[in-house]
């Protein structure tokens, strides 16, 4: 959290986003990223009611304008409301960060209902989300959808996520196609795909398990550190700008050069 009241940029000014899964972590970082740029944000939750709150309350204080609003993305029903609100507050739509996910390790000898509740949140929410706000962004010729994805979908060095990997793999297919069918109408479509980064989610583990991940983690990354939300907000915030506004179909590994993944991060 910012330890004093930052100055607004511009790059941003006029704009409304919606970022799901707000409340936390990358999600976190990005509407705060996005709102000091000048954008006006809309912030997703399911459960972090208080955090929710809590995020509207500091953009407002730093200036900005912000709105919570709860839905459930793996529910195409809460998804439609929540964007119908959104708009009927800021009169339009024109960025959306598809953060929301869910993680849980298993793979094909595990049970598939670990996969379908992973599929429901990262494959179909962001499906849910997109679908809802390209309601707004096709009639008015322009977008800026910006899909986290994960470095799991890359490659495999990390044992019983292969579920996780695919639904991750998915986002990346579903952002080059969506590129390809939105451009004629102005609408860019990219996703980051984070290393590891400092988050509640990542970091609920044992200490003494943890301790020894993160030490193996940044001894095979180039910058010999792990990620931290701000690192992946600011590709983003670049991204749903209009200084990208030639970059589309593009996925960006933010990883601080996993050097086990050099050779298929292409």
């Amino acid at each position: 959290m910012p330890s004093s009241r930052p100055e607004l940029g511009s790059c941003l000014k006029g704009r409304v986003a919606l970022v799901t899964g707000a409340s936390r972590g990358i999600g976190r970082a990005v509407a705060l990223k996005l709102g000091l740029y000048g954008a006006k944000v809309v912030c997703n939750y399911n459960r972090s009611e208080e955090e929710a709150r809590e995020l509207v309350s500091q953009l407002r204080d730093f200036g900005g304008e912000a709105v919570a609003f709860k839905a459930d993305v793996s529910v195409r029903g809460e998804v439609e409301r929540m964007v119908e609100s959104a708009v009927e507050v800021f009169s339009r739509l024109d960025i959306l960060v598809n953060n929301a996910g869910i993680f849980a390790r298993g793979g094909l000898l595990d049970d598939v209902s670990i996969f379908d509740r992973l599929f429901e949140v990262n494959v179909k929410g962001v499906i849910h989300c997109t679908s809802a706000s390209l309601r707004y962004m096709i009639p008015q010729k322009y977008g800026r959808i910006v899909n986290i994805a994960s470095i799991a979908a890359f490659g495999t060095t990390s044992r019983n996520t292969t579920y996780y990997a695919i639904t991750k793999g998915s986002i990346i297919t579903l952002t080059k196609r969506l590129a390809f069918e939105l451009g004629s109408y102005g609408i860019t479509v990219n996703a980051v795909a984070p290393g590891f980064t400092r988050t509640d989610m990542t970091m609920t583990r044992p200490a003494d398990e943890l301790q020894e991940t993160i030490r193996h983690l940044e001894s095979i990354t180039a910058l010999r550190r792990i990620g931290e939300p701000e690192d992946i907000a600011e590709v983003v915030a670049f991204l749903a700008s209009d200084r990208a506004g030639f970059i589309t179909g593009q996925v960006i590994a933010v990883d601080g050069g996993r050097m086990d993944f050099f050779s298929r991060s292409g």
